[in-house]
């Protein structure tokens, strides 16, 4: 409530918050295009792998050439952990990268801001759980549905309210599981020439499609608030803001949910491909329920949608503006030490599944690929059966056939020897394992 307030004191002592960007991409150059606009914040250190494109993004994002010359753009990250800078801003978007950038920050003092959730789902609450150890914010983004959901979950809880729900809308169909970047255009709306004019990726943008960054967030929601994830993987019912009380709560009372507690997608498409009425595509929810007659008599009175007990009522915020809000992170772990959102634990976790029936010998492409889609499975649901965690089926061949549907295992891929990023997760894995599945691992 106050942050505004502690970086004008911080401004007006000449002491700005002096933030390092690691990826200049959509969600860096958003936050990029506030920074004018937010005395006591400076920029000072731009990291991505093609420099000039870094200085043109600030450019269309309105820094003027005195601004541009004060900034460091360079393609060694090692800038961004050297100098007085407080917070990292993570946005590669690659899970090892992410990973290594964390422990740098960690090992050098500086706050991270992890706008790279899939490296935070692959590894985030070991990544946490040292930086805790060390006194430094390890924080979800803030403007990104995971962070902002936690949010809501965290004002619930602390009004006393049970949560029974919580999480985000999308576009959603069963037949966009299977869906490559070959053919994803057509979903939405595009033409492949309207997308490469436009600079989008059609392997990041399936895989908002084909349910991978769904089931990536709903984890990263799960690992941050307590929530659990499905047991068979996300339903993503269809449901309007309306509707989310009545839907979005237990099958014993009326509604879709295994139990309270979940962390769930609905989706902004009847399963007939009809828009839904009053739907949440680019918003996040919490379903809440009422402890006692007192408090249902006032969700009715103040308007609350609830279902027709007047026992479960939905709040839930309509947009989120991802890199335009990524400031409230930056300020809050530089001038509160706080995180907006961070993993507490291992709840969910996102394995690889077949998108078609694939051979022994065949390359996994990863994330929003042709070869498999991200599944949100309990975490020691995963570590039971030896998931794949999609963070990982990028680059590795299969040992043996996986049919369309079945879950990637470790023991179906060929892992190569001293793989950083493996031995951190293989590492999570056996902290936040419970003790007959430690054993397990280890064997």
């Amino acid at each position: 409530m106050n942050l505004h307030h502690l970086l004008e004191k911080r401004r007006a002592a000449g002491k700005p918050v002096r933030a390092a960007l690691i990826g200049a991409g959509k969600f860096g150059s958003m936050f990029l295009s506030q920074v004018p606009y937010t005395p006591g914040i400076e920029v000072a250190v731009i990291v991505d792998l093609d420099p000039e494109r870094a200085r043109d993004a600030c450019r269309t994002v309105g820094w003027d050439a005195d601004r541009i010359a004060a900034t460091t753009f360079t393609k060694d990250s090692s800038a961004a952990f050297a100098g007085p800078i407080e917070v990292i801003v993570e946005a590669t978007g690659n899970p090892a990268v992410g990973i290594r950038h964390a422990r740098l920050a960690i090992a050098s003092g500086k706050h991270i801001v992890m706008v790279n959730v899939e490296a935070d789902v692959l590894a985030g609450p070991l990544l946490a759980e040292e930086a805790r150890k060390a006194g430094i914010v390890y924080s979800l983004a803030y403007g990104d549905q995971p962070a902002l959901t936690a949010e809501m979950v965290d004002w619930a809880r602390a009004t006393g309210f049970k949560v029974v729900a919580a999480g985000k809308g999308t576009k959603y169909l069963p037949m966009y599981h299977d869906v490559t970047p070959k053919d994803v255009w057509s979903h939405y709306g595009l033409t492949a020439d309207e997308a490469q004019s436009a600079g989008m990726n059609p392997q990041m943008f399936n895989s908002f499609l084909d349910g991978t960054k769904s089931a990536i967030e709903m984890a990263a929601i799960a690992n941050a608030t307590g929530l659990d994830v499905p047991s068979k993987g996300l339903l993503f019912p269809p449901c309007g803001v309306d509707d989310l009380p009545h839907i979005m709560r237990p099958r014993e009372q009326g509604g879709v949910l295994e139990k309270s507690g979940i962390a769930e997608v609905v989706s902004s498409l009847e399963r007939d491909g009809r828009p839904v009425f009053r739907d949440l595509r680019w918003g996040v929810y919490v379903v809440m329920e009422a402890p006692n007659d007192y408090a249902a008599d006032c969700f009715r009175q103040y308007g609350l949608k609830t279902d027709a007990s007047g026992r479960f009522a939905a709040m839930y915020k309509p947009y989120h503006l991802i890199g335009l809000e990524l400031n409230i992170s930056v300020l809050s772990a530089a001038l509160r030490g706080e995180p907006t959102g961070q993993p507490q634990g291992f709840r969910g976790d996102v394995v690889a599944v077949a998108k078609r029936d694939l051979r022994a010998g065949e390359m996994l492409d990863g994330e929003g690929g042709y070869t498999v889609w991200g599944r949100v499975m309990p975490a020691a649901d995963s570590l039971k059966i030896g998931g794949l965690p999609i963070g990982l089926a990028h680059g590795v061949k299969l040992k043996r056939d996986i049919a369309h549907g079945v879950a990637v295992c470790w023991a179906d891929v060929e892992i190569a020897a001293g793989n950083d990023t493996v031995a951190v997760r293989r590492q999570m894995e056996q902290r936040f394992a419970v003790p007959d599945q430690a054993s397990a691992l280890s064997a």
